[in-house]
């Protein structure tokens, strides 16, 4: 499974442009696509970029919603109005939309955080804001991660 890892720092020029970090364009690589799609976090003030095809399997329950439903138009509308499709250039550049770009309140630097199954673009104070907030919140809430099962040497779980 391919993740998105780390905190990188970047530059917005005064066009929207951005350099995606060479580790999340190897990332996307090994996913076998360059097509991400972007859109404004639901919970935080950033960027949420995903895979497309991750993007595509993520908001697959949206048709299991009764069609003229609210969910269906608050989901659709939240989700599928602000999202931006995009392919970054042969040397990992790529335009934000100004939208995207003033409700994450990004200037002239960003910061790119690895989130998993996706990458998150941000203003680099709130980042480190939210890093240590997520960090304090995992402590005092005693957040952990299963044990992966052992593997028995028939290759069948323990």
């Amino acid at each position: 499974m391919t993740q998105f890892l780390g905190t990188h720092k970047g530059k917005l020029d005064k066009k929207g442009r951005i350099s995606v970090p060479a580790l999340f364009r190897a990332a996307l690589e090994a996913l076998g696509t360059n097509d991400i799609v972007l859109f404004p976090s639901f919970r935080y003030p950033c960027i949420e970029v995903w895979p497309q095809p991750a993007f595509a399997a993520l908001s697959s329950g949206h048709s299991s919603l009764d069609i003229f439903s609210d969910a269906s138009d608050n989901l659709g509308a939240a989700l599928f109005a602000t999202a931006h499709p995009a392919r970054p250039d042969g040397e990992g550049r790529l335009v934000l939309p100004e939208e995207l770009i003033e409700e994450a309140g990004l200037s002239d630097t960003i910061t790119f955080l690895g989130a998993n199954q996706c990458f998150q673009i941000w203003n680099p104070e709130r980042a480190a804001a939210h890093i240590r907030d997520a960090r304090a919140r995992a402590r005092d809430f005693r957040l952990t991660l299963p044990s992966p099962a052992a593997a028995r040497p028939d290759g069948g779980a323990a």
